[in-house]
């Protein structure tokens, strides 16, 4: 057996172990079918009774209502981008985003295709290290778009910012989505890539508002719209279904763990921990402001890129693997999402200060 190391890839991300062993228990046989999950037919009664969990457990954790469509859809985040404006964006009529970080740039780039993007805040004037406490939202937007964590730079939301009341709210949580409760009757629709906290690459969540997926453009391509995927319940065409599966048993995880409310609790300890250690340090310092600081992905740097570059050496050897930063914005990362144990942060630390002790 290999020794695992501590993972602190942002995405994808850390699976729980056991979740990792009940696949590969299931990969030649899904209980006593005597077919493996990666070969079961969509469409088949053992894949459907699958499914039919994953959407209750799903709506039992984040309490999602009955009139909010639950779809799982390819393309990732980034083909959302362009989905959400493609369906409710017109020419002549404007969406607010709010760009906190390269995702929410990338995602008002493509809405700018299809209609007209106000800048409702933009935090780019300070690298994208803070959230902007303030928001000018235009007055007759169609919806509010925002990413509620930002991978890169390290930010995060506290709360959802309140869109008015002629716009619904959407967001993309591909990287902090089930990391704490969620308020979905606050959002018009959410969208989040699935390897980071919720499974395997390869699958997308979306949860939106019934009366939202049935008012979308219809003339767009059938494979885009909202509506063609609520109405097949996310069998229009075959679906992920191995990354849909696993989404279940991490879902079955999440509640062993005591839920929602509990991940918030174990994923504010790991990252307060490191971000104490950080702000005493005498070497390394976190890149984002605090009050905005993201629980999720910790950036850090020391000031000296060579440094950064020997700690990243030090840390991988140690068994410490994925910190270095986004090649945008160099220094060091840790992604510490739900399944990401707290003996890691413990061992980084260590590291950082076993390091500091030799170099600082």
């Amino acid at each position: 057996m290999v020794k695992r190391v501590f993972n602190f890839s942002p995405g994808p991300g850390v699976l729980p172990l056991e979740v990792l062993d009940e696949a590969r228990e299931n990969l030649r046989s899904l209980g006593n079918t005597g077919i493996g999950i990666l070969e079961h037919s969509h469409r088949g009664k053992a894949f459907l009774a699958v499914y039919e969990e994953v959407v209750a457990l799903c709506r039992e954790l984040a309490g999602i209502p009955d009139d909010y469509d639950i779809l799982f859809l390819q393309g990732g985040a980034s083909t959302q981008f362009f989905t959400v404006p493609m369906n409710f964006l017109t020419p002549n009529a404007t969406a607010d985003y709010l760009v906190t970080g390269a995702w929410a740039q990338k995602a008002a780039a493509e809405a700018k295709r299809f209609g007209r993007v106000h800048v409702a805040a933009s935090s780019e004037d300070r690298n994208f290290s803070y959230i902007p406490a303030e928001c000018d939202f235009s007055p007759n937007s169609v919806y509010v778009h925002f990413t509620s964590n930002n991978t890169i730079f390290g930010t995060q939301f506290g709360s959802e910012p309140k869109s008015p009341d002629s716009s619904f709210l959407v967001c993309d949580a591909s990287s902090d989505i089930f990391s704490k409760p969620i308020d979905v009757r606050r959002y018009g629709l959410i969208y989040a890539g699935a390897q980071k906290n919720l499974g395997p690459a390869g699958v997308t969540l979306v949860i939106a508002r019934k009366d939202l997926t049935a008012r979308g453009s219809s003339d767009i391509p059938t494979m885009l719209q909202y509506r063609t995927h609520a109405e097949n319940e996310s069998m229009y065409n075959t679906p992920p279904t191995f990354c849909i599966y696993v989404m279940g048993l991490v879902f079955k995880w999440i509640k062993r763990q005591g839920g929602l409310t509990a991940m918030a609790g174990w994923n504010a300890q790991k990252a307060g921990k490191l971000y104490e250690f950080l702000d005493a340090s005498r070497m390394f310092r976190a890149t984002a402001e605090p009050g905005g600081r993201s629980q999720m992905n910790v950036t850090f740097v020391t000031g000296d890129e060579k440094l950064d570059a020997e700690f990243i050496k030090t840390a991988t050897a140690a068994g410490l693997d994925g910190l270095k930063g986004h090649r945008s914005v160099g220094g060091m990362r840790a992604s510490l999402y739900n399944a990401f144990p707290p003996e890691g942060v413990d061992a980084l630390i260590q590291s950082l200060r076993d390091f500091e002790a030799k170099h600082a």
